[in-house]
């Protein structure tokens, strides 16, 4: 199935060969050590090291329950009026569909499909980069994508990738990809990293966030078993990362909500969440009349510079 697809998910292979997931995990687990196939994002892809990366149709089937619960819970984390920006990738897509409940909301992006999430959406801004599209995940990418977010200013990055360890932080398979996230979260008070549990302990090519300046994770439960998973939990919250746990799908509750905070055992007491000055910010008229708009005209205009913020946590 690996072989026919590129990539298939844990819970797909349990239904076919109609045997637990438990099962499934463990025999994943030893084709892993024959070389024959990676674990990756609950579930397989095929073996290619640190390089490798499955393109949109592939990650779109892998760890989906787990992303609902992870975009139910990040959306709890924004408030009305607030500008953001949101990078590409199938969790942070599965977010922007919950954001357009959002009113007042902006939301900044390289990615073509949160953009089209938002489309419909009376209440909300869609700002996006310049750039070269890459058609593997439907982001904008390159120089242009980067040199559109100069200048610009907002209060949260929400921000997916294929990797998260406590040593190097998110990474990503490539390089393109790398640079407009880091050029993301430049713009950022803050960083919220969504990443389900088969991403935790991965390792990728290009570092994208430094440990140090993620704010906060928004992650799925681990199994009881997965140790790893577990450790590098514990790794990222003795390092000051603040850790949103979805139980289940569904376990966040609405956009701006308060209690949208899974639990996470005794992390929970070590988290705090840092309030952020000057929500709202001073753009120019458009409205729902343009909704979606460059990341170069937000950042140029006369009245189009979002709110500087605090500085955001090195």
């Amino acid at each position: 199935m690996v072989r026919a697809n590129g990539a298939v998910s844990l819970r797909e292979l349990a239904r076919v060969v109609q045997t637990s997931e438990v099962t499934v995990r463990r025999d994943v687990r030893a084709l892993e050590a024959e070389g024959l196939l990676d674990r990756r994002h609950g579930g397989a892809v095929l073996p290619g090291g640190f390089t490798r990366e499955s393109g949109f149709p592939q990650k779109s089937h892998l760890a989906t329950a787990e992303k609902t619960a992870i975009a139910d819970l990040a959306a709890g984390f924004v408030d009305e009026g607030e500008a953001i920006v949101v990078g590409a990738g199938t969790t942070t897509q599965e977010l922007a569909r919950r954001l357009a409940r959002v009113p007042g909301l902006t939301v900044v992006t390289n990615s073509l499909l949160v953009a089209q999430a938002l489309a419909h959406a009376n209440r909300v801004e869609v700002v996006m980069t310049g750039g070269t599209l890459r058609g593997s995940n439907y982001a904008l990418v390159g120089s242009g994508a980067e040199q559109s977010l100069q200048g610009l200013r907002v209060s949260r990055a929400f921000l997916s990738g294929s990797g998260l360890t406590a040593e190097r932080g998110l990474s990503t398979s490539n390089m393109l990809s790398a640079s407009v996230d880091r050029a993301l979260v430049q713009a950022a008070g803050e960083v919220v990293v969504l990443a389900d549990h088969g991403k935790l302990g991965s390792d990728t090519m290009f570092q994208t966030v430094p440990t140090d300046v993620i704010t906060r994770l928004v992650t799925d439960e681990p199994p009881a078993h997965d140790d790893r998973a577990a450790t590098e939990l514990q790794a990222l919250a003795d390092q000051g990362v603040q850790i949103a746990v979805a139980s289940g799908p569904g376990a966040g509750q609405g956009p701006g909500q308060p209690g949208a905070e899974g639990a996470v055992g005794e992390r929970r007491a070590s988290r705090r969440d840092v309030p952020l000055p000057g929500q709202r910010r001073n753009l120019p008229p458009g409205g729902a009349s343009s909704p979606l708009r460059s990341a170069a005209s937000l950042a140029e205009g006369p009245n189009g510079r979002v709110a500087d913020l605090a500085p955001r946590r090195r």
